[in-house]
């Protein structure tokens, strides 16, 4: 690694990954977390596609960052899309079960070693019923990482609240910007479109990065300390 101040090191899932060329417009809110932080603060971004906490920890992902984070190093934890998929045993976990015991083994990692962690609830999807409502895609998962948070004295941003706000401001037709909702002809990597509501286009990842940018403001020391200071 080279040296900063401040590292934020980046576990989730492929909502915050960074991605190639070939996904493009496909980007991630960690991919777009360090235009609003100040210079020394650097993102060290380990999300992945596809990953749950379980996956995560099982394929040795936060033993990588077991190994590098410092003290006054921060680690954000966001996961919930894949530990969702109950016909998949090798990333399915229960909401109060195994996955709230998985996101304190996350927060305990970044503690041992004098870090800060910071738990984050997933992203809303875009997705509209009949009537025109957002629906709710994530279950007792957001519940589990508000417990968990509360229970363990954790710092903790309500993604899924503020994702939801800002699909529900924008309206059902235009919030597709933020999404890999589009039609053909548009991206040279789509040639036939895309009806994705989960995945972010740079549009959304950059509104979505600001929201966790403006939260960390909101929390004070030390996560103030890493976002511009103009920053409204």
């Amino acid at each position: 690694m080279s040296e900063a101040s401040t590292y934020i090191f980046y576990a989730g899932d492929s909502t915050a990954a960074q991605k190639r060329f070939n996904a493009y417009p496909e980007t991630g809110m960690g991919q777009m977390l360090p235009l609003f932080l100040k210079p020394g603060v650097q993102v060290l971004n380990h999300a992945v596609n596809g990953r749950s906490t379980k996956s995560f920890i099982d394929e040795g992902r936060l033993d990588v960052i077991d190994n590098e984070i410092r003290p006054g190093d921060l680690l954000f934890i966001e996961f919930g899309h894949n530990d969702e998929k109950i016909n998949d045993p090798t990333r399915y976990t229960e909401a109060f079960g195994s996955f709230s015991d998985n996101l304190k083994v996350f927060i305990d990692t970044a503690r041992k070693h004098g870090a800060t962690p910071l738990l984050m609830t997933a992203i809303e999807r875009r997705g509209f019923d009949e009537n025109g409502e957002l629906k709710h895609s994530h279950g007792d998962y957001i519940e589990a990482v508000k417990r968990v948070a509360e229970q363990e004295k954790c710092a903790f941003i309500d993604m899924n609240a503020l994702t939801r706000e800002l699909i529900i401001k924008t309206g059902e037709e235009e919030s597709k910007k933020y999404f890999m909702n589009f039609g053909p002809g548009i991206y040279e990597n789509y040639p036939e479109g895309k009806s994705d509501n989960t995945h972010l286009r740079p549009e959304g990842a950059i509104a979505f990065a600001r929201l966790i940018a403006l939260e960390m403001k909101k929390l004070g020391s030390p996560f103030e300390e890493a976002v511009l200071e103009e920053l409204k």
